[in-house]
């Protein structure tokens, strides 16, 4: 399993989609072991997944050089830099042009994604990057996709070219 994490977002032929690392347990589950899909944002899934990060702790964030992600990432950029919700903010306001300055008593990051699943002070417990995103969509007041919506899947493939190379330290905690 090592290195595995340090991959994802990966293209995946059968479905012809882009699958993140929750993705990817629930299809093997569902494959191999014939059993039924964990639930998005599950303690199980998050476990699952947080084993699978573990062991890419401390490897490059190695995102797939696949033709089939170029599209997928460009959607994933626009969607990083498109002003959204109420207060019509762009994840590029926050995350790229006021870095290192504080929101409340929060340090804005640079919208690395290497730690997740991260446990999260506010959240007394586990949650993975799309729980982050969600939250960060809900704080624009925007309006929020499902868990596994394919925009968030496209905003994963994007951060993770962002952190080319960048060293894995899930899981991460955080305020």
């Amino acid at each position: 399993m090592r290195g595995v994490a340090a991959r994802y977002p990966a293209f995946d032929p059968a479905l012809k989609l882009p699958v993140n690392l929750a993705r990817r347990i629930n299809l093997c589950r569902e494959r191999h072991q014939k059993a039924a899909p964990l639930a998005l944002e599950s303690a199980d899934l998050l476990s699952l997944e947080t084993l699978v990060a573990f062991q890419s702790r401390g490897l490059p964030q190695m995102s797939p050089a696949d033709p089939q992600l170029d599209a997928v990432k460009k959607r994933g950029e626009q969607r990083f830099n498109q002003r959204i919700g109420q207060l019509n903010l762009s994840c590029a306001q926050c995350h790229d042009a006021n870095a290192g300055r504080r929101l409340a008593s929060s340090v804005i990051p640079q919208a690395h994604a290497t730690g997740y699943p991260v446990y999260r002070l506010e959240w007394q417990g586990q949650g993975s990057l799309q729980r982050r995103l969600r939250n960060c969509m809900a704080g624009v007041r925007a309006d929020v996709p499902a868990y596994g919506a394919q925009e968030l899947v496209e905003l994963e493939v994007f951060l993770a070219s962002r952190a080319q190379g960048m060293l894995m330290e899930a899981p991460a905690v955080r305020p």
